[in-house]
């Protein structure tokens, strides 16, 4: 398991892309997309950090925004998310959403838990 990215909560991705490219490098940037499923519209960014960002904006994270909060969560690759799932709620982890492929995944699976130091998304590499 490695993390995939992180997930940043936002109001209007494409301002915050503008400011988030004054401290880092963009190399790569996906298309801002809706996804139904997850009702969040989304951007990826790869940066020179050697590290990918998730954009979140919409319904999903309004709250947080609302309250200041930026960082929404460390997603991890994994190669089984039923079994990685299965794992995690044996040791406390709180699954709070089903398993959803996610558009911006090229419909890999997803699932968010939360975990004694916050929120995780899992994407399944398979």
């Amino acid at each position: 398991m490695k993390i995939h990215h992180l997930g940043i909560a936002c109001s209007n991705i494409e301002e915050a892309l503008f400011d988030f490219g004054k401290y880092h490098t963009i190399v790569k940037k996906s298309d801002i997309v809706y996804d139904d499923l997850h009702n969040a519209h989304l951007c990826m960014v790869t940066t020179d950090l050697g590290l990918d960002f998730e954009f979140i904006s919409g319904d999903q994270v309004a709250r947080l925004v609302k309250k200041g909060i930026s960082y929404y969560h460390v997603c991890y690759e994994v190669d089984d998310i039923v079994k990685t799932i299965n794992d995690y709620v044996a040791q406390g982890a709180i699954l709070i959403s089903d398993i959803k492929p996610a558009i911006l995944f090229a419909g890999k699976r997803v699932a968010f838990l939360y975990l004694s130091y916050g929120l995780i998304e899992l994407v399944e590499l398979l």
